[in-house]
């Protein structure tokens, strides 16, 4: 069972996104809050597998709880899952540098919520489609001006290079085994490989190296 704490300000909000998340047979919302003090304190507590965090919260915005819970320097961090109003490249940005392995606009509904929380448990990152291809060019840009990405530790293989340049595209594991022929699983292993190589922490970097280096426009 995935256990989930729903933090955000609006009451109704948060019980639409738990009368979804309670009709899956293996999740169940066993928190909520409605600022980001609180969530925090609940996370700390509870210890859920996800947490949904809206951005803009009183006390603690869902971005500073975010690195609080899942950021590079928190020894046992809790999986976050930033779901706004807002779809702006500021807050998607900093919240996947703070950490978060996933970002959802509300309107984008309830089947993508619940793959979000499912993405999240699996290691994966999921993205709205509406912002993938804009946000992926935007670590691109950003790589370029500070040269962020570092070389591999080894050589990425054929097939982990065609792995890595369709998920730059924005596809998801399912989308990327059928191009290429493979199980779901074997392009996880194969995602697995690649960070390890790269030192990246999700999917999102992985494509970010991908944009960075050229691999994108080549393939």
């Amino acid at each position: 069972m995935t256990r989930i704490l729903v933090a955000d300000d609006q009451e109704a909000i948060r019980s639409a996104f738990r009368m979804v998340l309670d009709a899956q047979p293996d999740m169940q919302v066993v928190g909520e809050a409605a600022d980001g003090v609180t969530a925090l304190d609940l996370a700390r507590r509870l210890r859920p597998d996800v947490v949904l965090a809206d951005i803009r919260m009183p006390r603690m915005d869902g971005l500073e709880l975010t690195r609080a819970l899942a950021g590079p320097s928190v020894a046992d961090p809790i999986r976050v899952v930033v779901v706004t109003t807002f779809d702006l490249d500021s807050y998607v940005h900093t919240a996947l540098r703070s950490g978060a392995c996933g970002f959802l606009l509300k309107r984008s509904g309830p089947t993508l919520l619940v793959e979000a929380v499912r993405a999240a448990m699996a290691g994966d990152t999921l993205i709205s489609p509406q912002i993938t291809v804009r946000l992926l060019r935007h670590l691109h840009d950003d790589a370029a001006a500070d040269g962020q990405y570092a070389a591999p530790t080894e050589p990425l293989t054929g097939r982990e290079l065609d792995v890595v340049a369709l998920t730059a595209r924005g596809d998801s594991n399912a989308e990327i085994g059928a191009e290429l022929f493979i199980s779901a699983g074997t392009v996880k292993n194969h995602l697995a490989n690649v960070q390890r190589k790269l030192g990246a922490r999700n999917r999102v970097e992985i494509a970010g190296w991908a944009w960075a280096s050229g691999l994108v426009g080549r393939r």
